[in-house]
């Protein structure tokens, strides 16, 4: 699977038919390259946006690649499966703390740690469409129990497959991707409401600004979703 497939064909045409950026995308790249001359190969780039998020991807294959995933899932070590994504996440900042104790609780009942893993399998790697699978682990994380505050919020959603599969999947988080699109001039059609269709119009968001990005060579989901925080967070107003 590639970050390609993930965007409708229509969609793909449309967007890749428009070769040059618009003004207000240039504007954003050039915001970004005042803090990061260098672009994605910037030191200090590499040092506070790109360099944890990638880390934390590495731990990812070592710890939770296909292979150690399906076998851990055939040995039924599901509490593992989810302990381990869950250490991994912890050492980003890419969720709340109270998302990340949301998902935490939600997953200490046997059952719901099954799901968990089952349904990050299946995302990752299982057969069928990208949108099956998607709205299927949507499905999936809102199943999970509870405790104090909702499960399902789009962070949550996607964090575990950006950290899994970077190349393809985009982290979202609401605020500053909704900011980020306004600056570059893209109209999204955001739901507050994780599901497939509003997540293949921020992919194809995404799409199109690694696109317009070509010339600087981003290497994957993570350069794309740090340069929009660079567009959209107070971080970096």
């Amino acid at each position: 699977m590639s970050m390609h497939e993930l965007v409708p064909a229509q969609t793909r045409w449309r967007r890749e038919s428009v070769s040059q950026p618009t003004a207000t995308a240039l504007r954003c790249r050039r915001k970004f390259l005042r803090i990061f001359p260098d672009g994605f190969y910037d030191e200090t780039y590499l040092e506070w946006e790109r360099g944890y998020k990638l880390a934390a991807h590495e731990r990812w294959m070592a710890q939770l690649g296909k292979s150690a995933f399906r076998r851990l899932l055939a040995q039924r070590r599901y509490h593992d499966i989810a302990r381990e994504a869950l250490a991994i996440e912890s050492r980003t900042n890419l969720l709340f703390s109270f998302e990340k104790m949301a998902i935490r609780d939600a997953v200490k009942p046997l059952s719901a740690a099954r799901d968990f893993a089952t349904g990050l399998f299946s995302l990752l790697h299982g057969s069928g469409s990208t949108a099956r699978r998607f709205d299927l682990w949507c499905g999936v994380v809102a199943g999970l129990p509870r405790v104090q505050t909702r499960v399902l919020t789009w962070p949550v959603a996607t964090v575990f497959g950006f950290l899994g599969l970077p190349a393809v999947h985009f982290f979202v988080k609401p605020n500053v991707t909704r900011l980020a699109a306004r600056a570059y001039g893209y109209e999204l059609a955001y739901d507050s409401r994780p599901s497939w269709d509003a997540y293949a119009n921020i992919v194809s968001f995404a799409t199109t600004v690694r696109r317009d990005l070509r010339s600087l060579k981003p290497r994957d989901m993570i350069d794309i979703q740090s340069f929009l925080w660079v567009q959209g967070s107070d971080e970096y107003a």
